[in-house]
């Protein structure tokens, strides 16, 4: 007697079917439904394409304007010389990537935005209708931007997960480096050092005032800056003894920011000022705040 194989056939084929029907759904999202996510979250944040990472995956500077806000591209010719002025004294040797006006649903002006290229990192700035620096605008990669994070480790941006993973012991700097202050700046206190993402060091010292020294990867000499702060004596304290209002300041101008040190700064025994120490979006600042925590001045560091 003959057995016919076909309704075997068949049903093993529509199980193969059903299964890798299941698989595809379960394990993996087609680039089509990532494309379409990532333009969702683009357009919900209101976010501008400014780079590539080393993956090739862009980097997003987001929250340029409301939602309900109007943002049109304009030439550097039409920015205040407010702009204009804020960022030649802090973004030396800037240049500028784009600009833009943001409007109210009416046509009032709200402000601008600029996107800047700063030694090799963009930055993205919000200034009000008048010109005035409002805040430092968040950047985030792609993948995270899509997925609703901001950042992932190994990412661009990990080291918002507070690990200070660019963090260098002071015993552990080349050679050339600790020659170089021993020739140069010989009554500096080395407080912190630490590697730059796209290469490099930086470290904090102190020597009647304090200072960020920027050296290449290879160790050689970049640039000194000297941060804001009162004359007095320089204490590194640790993030929870600033005042609220330094934080505070923190977190709305400079969204997605990074401690990597505090410093307090008194006379007499009585604190005359704080001195933070920041990295926000790959470029580091330093920020000076008078006794009570309101803000003083700023200097960009690389």
């Amino acid at each position: 007697m003959k057995r016919s194989f076909k309704p075997v056939l068949f049903y093993l084929g529509l199980t193969a079917m059903v299964l890798g029907s299941s698989c595809k759904k379960e394990g993996s999202v087609s680039s089509t439904d990532e494309a379409a996510a990532l333009q969702a979250a683009v357009t919900g944040t209101q976010s501008v394409a400014v780079t590539t990472n080393g993956a090739g995956d862009s980097v997003y500077i987001t929250h340029t304007c409301e939602p309900r806000d109007k943002r049109d591209s304009i030439d550097a010719s039409a920015l205040p010389a407010t702009v204009v002025s804020y960022l030649s004294a802090n973004y030396p040797g800037y240049t500028l990537a784009k600009a833009f006006k943001i409007s109210e649903a009416s046509g009032t002006l709200k402000g601008y935005v600029t996107v800047i290229n700063f030694n090799g990192n963009p930055v993205g700035i919000a200034f009000d209708a008048s010109g005035n620096f409002v805040k430092v605008l968040e950047q985030r990669e792609g993948r995270d931007l899509r997925e609703g994070r901001g950042y992932h480790e190994g990412g661009r941006f990990e080291c918002r997960d507070g690990k200070q993973r660019d963090t260098v012991a002071l015993s552990a700097l080349p050679a050339s480096i600790t020659a170089y202050f021993a020739a140069n700046y010989a009554t500096d206190t080395l407080l912190r050092a630490g590697k730059l993402k796209e290469g490099g060091y930086v470290v904090l010292s102190k020597s009647g005032g304090l200072f960020a020294t920027v050296f290449s990867s290879t160790g050689s000499f970049v640039s000194r800056v000297q941060l804001p702060a009162p004359k007095g004596s320089i204490t590194a304290i640790e993030a929870a003894a600033l005042p609220a209002a330094v934080t505070t300041y923190l977190t709305n101008h400079y969204p997605g920011y990074v401690l990597n040190k505090a410093f307090s700064i008194s006379a007499n025994g009585t604190i005359q000022g704080y001195c933070v120490a920041i990295e926000a979006n790959s470029t580091k600042y330093g920020l000076l705040f008078d006794a009570s925590g309101n803000f003083v001045a700023v200097k960009t560091v690389r």
